[in-house]
């Protein structure tokens, strides 16, 4: 059974950092595409980042360009996303995605996703 799990999430300040984690199991992604989406109160889920099964591409939302940073690590079949420089309007669940079969892409929609993490919350406060 394919899984998916988010962990990193919580509380932090606004001007904070956090850095949230995926770790797939039950196959390898290491050929595949990753990102990371989020779905604020009373909003539909957004595109965050994306990264290649390489990590020699990646895509970022124009909000969060220059603070969030995504990476991978195949090894350990695990994602990143380290977010710095944090707002209220970062405010959000975030959830991790996975493509199915092998990309040489890093695709922001969401659509081009096959598997789904149950999602981390992040709240920034004021």
């Amino acid at each position: 059974q394919v899984q998916l799990v988010e962990s990193g999430g919580g509380l932090v300040q606004v001007g904070g950092s956090l850095r949230l984690s995926c770790v797939a199991s039950g196959r390898t992604f290491a050929t595949c595409a990753m990102g990371w989406f989020r779905q604020a109160p009373g909003k539909e889920r957004e595109f965050v980042a994306a990264i290649s099964w390489s990590g020699g591409i990646t895509h970022y939302a124009d909000s969060v360009k220059g603070r969030f940073t995504i990476s991978r690590d195949n090894a350990k079949n695990t994602e990143y996303l380290q977010m710095n420089s944090l707002n209220s309007e970062d405010t959000a669940v975030y959830y991790c995605a996975a493509d199915r079969e092998y990309s040489a892409i890093a695709p922001i929609n969401s659509d081009e996703y096959d598997y789904w993490g149950q999602g981390t919350q992040v709240t920034v406060s004021s």
